[in-house]
Order: C-alpha cells, then sequence, then structure tokens
C-alpha cells in the first residue's frame, strides 16, 4: 500500500507553491496550469472565504476533495513546472508512479500506410496528420489523473464520429469495429477479445486497452535509411494502458519475426535489439509485459490465462476490484 497520505501531498503541494509563487501567480497557476476549480469547496467554505486564506491554506483547501491519485498527478505537474525535489521523492515513495511528462499525442489504431504528420506547431509540439489519416486515430483530449478509461474513450469516439443520440451500446460496437480493424493476427484478436469482457463486467471506467499505439515516429521508410542511418526500433506497440499516477503498460505479442529471420532461423541480434528497447522503456518508467504466440492459441486456457493476467495487473495498480460472482 502507498506510504504517501492524501494529507502529505496537499501539504507538500500547498508548501511547494507558497514558496516559489506570490498570491497572484498562484492563484493563476492552479486555475489555468493545474485545471483546479475554485468553486469545488469543502462544504461551508465559499469562493469569498478563499480570498482572505494564506497562499498554504488557500491550496489547502481547493485540493481538499482531492484523492490520491488525482493528488500524485497534480504533484508531478508541479514538479514538471518548477522542479521540486521534495514533490518528486513523494511521488516515488507512493509506488508505481510511472512516466514522466505529459502524454501530448496519442496516435493508435493504425490500420494501413504510415500517416505523415507534420507540426501545426513545433513550439506547443502540435501535430497534424496529412495524408493517410484514415489509417489512424489521433485522440486529441488531455489524460485525466485516471489515465484513459473506456468511457473517454468512447465519448471521444462518438464525437469524433458524430454520434449524438446514438445508443451507448452501438458507440460501444462501432469503436471495437475499428479498433479491432488495426490487429495483425488472431493472437492480438484474442487479447483484444477477452479484455473487451472487463467493460461488460467491471465497468465503463475499466482503463482502455488501445492497440496499435505509435510509440517511436520516423518519418523515413526503412529502405530510405537503411545506408544512411539506424531506423528507430518497435515504432508501434500492440497494445496501450495508460493507467492512473501516469502509469504506462504495454503489452506485446510476439511471434517468431521477434526471435527468427525471414527464413524462420533463430535470430540472436534480432532478439537482443527486441529485449535492449524493452530495458530502455522501462528505465524511462513504461512496464512491459510481453506474450508468446503459443500462449494465445485458439482455446479456453488462452482466455483463463489473459483474464488472471488483467486480473493481476488491476491488483498490482490498485485499480477496482472485479465483481463478486454470487
Amino acid at each position: 500500500m502507498p506510504t504517501v497520505t492524501p494529507r502529505k501531498l496537499r501539504e507538500a503541494i500547498a508548501t511547494t507553491l507558497r514558496d516559489y509563487m506570490t498570491r497572484a501567480q498562484l492563484e493563476a497557476f492552479c486555475q489555468e496550469d493545474l485545471d483546479l476549480d475554485l468553486a469545488d469547496l469543502p462544504d461551508g467554505v465559499t469562493r469569498e472565504d478563499l480570498d482572505g486564506f494564506s497562499k498554504f491554506y488557500f491550496v489547502q483547501t481547493i485540493l481538499e476533495r482531492k484523492g490520491l491519485a488525482e493528488l500524485l498527478d497534480l504533484a508531478n505537474r508541479v514538479d514538471d513546472e518548477l522542479d521540486v525535489p521534495v514533490l518528486r521523492d513523494l511521488t516515488a515513495q507512493a509506488g508505481l508512479v510511472g512516466v514522466a511528462g505529459e502524454l501530448k499525442n496519442l496516435i493508435f489504431a493504425a490500420d494501413g500506410p504510415k500517416p505523415k504528420i507534420v507540426f501545426r506547431d513545433a513550439i506547443n509540439n502540435d501535430i497534424a496528420v496529412v495524408e493517410n489519416e484514415h489509417h489512424c486515430l489521433v485522440y486529441d483530449r488531455a489524460l485525466g489523473p485516471n489515465g484513459l478509461t473506456w468511457r473517454q474513450l468512447t465519448a471521444w469516439w462518438a464525437d469524433h464520429e458524430r454520434l449524438t443520440g446514438v445508443p451507448e451500446r452501438q458507440i460501444w460496437m462501432s469503436l471495437y469495429s475499428r479498433l479491432a480493424k488495426s490487429l495483425a493476427n488472431e493472437a492480438e484478436q484474442r487479447i483484444l477479445q477477452t479484455y473487451v469482457k472487463r467493460y461488460q463486467t467491471h465497468g465503463s471506467d475499466t482503463p482502455a486497452l488501445i492497440p496499435q499505439v505509435y510509440l517511436h515516429y520516423d518519418p523515413y521508410a526503412q529502405a530510405k535509411t537503411r545506408a544512411l542511418s539506424r531506423t528507430l526500433p518497435r515504432q508501434r506497440m500492440d497494445f496501450l494502458l495508460l493507467l492512473p499516477n501516469r502509469v504506462r503498460v504495454v503489452i506485446e505479442c510476439d511471434g517468431k519475426q521477434h526471435y527468427a529471420d525471414d527464413l524462420g532461423k533463430a535470430d540472436p541480434r534480432r532478439y537482443a535489439q527486441m529485449v535492449a528497447e524493452d530495458r530502455q522503456l522501462r528505465l524511462r518508467g513504461y512496464e512491459v509485459y510481453r506474450f508468446g504466440g503459443e500462449e494465445l492459441r485458439e482455446g479456453p486456457q488462452t482466455e483463463r490465462r489473459l483474464m488472471t493476467f488483467f486480473d493481476d495487473l488491476a491488483t498490482r495498480h490498485n485499480l477496482s476490484s472485479p465483481p463478486t460472482t454470487k
């Protein structure tokens, strides 16, 4: 269990903002950078009351209703802005905090030619897909402290596809169909099919399983760069889960191509490149889990294996418990 309490985090955030900012800067930062609602106050406290509070108590009060996951996210965001070792130590003590920095571009469900991407605003890292845009999806909303849930993803999809007034189940099926189109083989389909059952049993606030996500983006084709430089490895992840506290879980389905050459002969160099990239991802805060193709053959044992894995993953990250079976 985390050793860091919400109270400790509230006090640390309040102390940091008090010491680093004037009153006017602090209020603007809370509203504009941290997106805090100054009207969401504890019972008996009014917006007018805040004006008379000290800087420390002002921040303490507007954070009063925030839970541990939200406070960890806020602490990370304050640390990103101000570089505060004390906040960094607290989030590390909480455990399983995940990847530093904010999510900016989520390009996923690629089902065809590589999209051509340009910077609309290179200063703000705003991108635009200007070619092959129909072969991928781009999630363009801010990521909250609870990661990306199926509810949030389907709400985005409904807006993206202009499905106003369409029954929720129909929206779910429409999105599932589009995600399934991006899968490369039956093993990947079994992972997605098994996970989707969790939305039905655990509810739509379950983290969304996102397929075919761009991790690295190399704008050049491998054939053009082979003679000049090494192409970036593992440009796409098979699946990604965006969990609370910036935890990012990568799930890979390994076929023969991950450890053998084009003739089916064991290829130590190819395997070494794969595990080296895994190490780099882990050092950056990602969790990486691999399934061998042999584990994902058709049959009831495969579904049980996947269900057990997803249950254990939820327990590890203190997500909502599976429903009790009577």
